[in-house]
């Protein structure tokens, strides 16, 4: 098991976090939508690099019933 030998200071320790933090998301806008969107990312309608890629499916009400 790792012990470590000595106490590190908070000096240290705030070195080592340092890295630690997180950073905002790059966002980009489509150039056909104009929807926001995360970088490399397909938009919520479907579209990545101004190409539809997904088809949303549509909701289909079942109207038959026993």
């Amino acid at each position: 098991m790792a012990v470590q030998q000595t106490r590190k200071s908070r000096a240290k320790r705030g070195m080592r976090r340092a890295h630690d933090a997180l950073g905002n998301p790059t966002l980009s806008v489509d150039p056909v939508t104009g929807e926001t969107h995360r970088r490399h990312h397909m938009t919520a309608d479907g579209f990545y690099r101004g190409r539809q890629i997904i088809n949303k499916a549509v909701d289909v009400e079942d109207d038959e019933q026993d």
